[in-house]
């Protein structure tokens, strides 16, 4: 039987799933994009497995489309960020 509940991530997680920075997955968080809670008095970020994967696939279907509309050339090498 699953679990009623999608397993909690941590930031460091996501950044980590991401390969992005600390700071970065901190203004994902607070503009939005990416969908957080925060638990506990001392206010511990969490975000749930299922939002993340939402996060990813909307990130996916972004992409597609600035390429489709031609905003995203040759030019823009994806290697640089690595």
């Amino acid at each position: 039987m699953a679990a009623p509940f999608s397993r909690m991530l941590t930031l460091d997680q996501v950044e980590e799933v991401l390969s992005l920075g600390k700071p970065l997955v901190y203004a994902l968080v607070r503009c939005g994009e990416l969908r957080a809670a925060q638990f506990g008095g001392r206010g511990v970020w969490r975000v749930r497995e299922d939002d993340l994967a939402a996060y990813i696939d909307a990130a996916y279907a972004k992409t597609a489309e600035r390429i489709a509309a031609g905003q995203i050339s040759e030019g823009d090498d994806a290697s640089a960020e690595d």
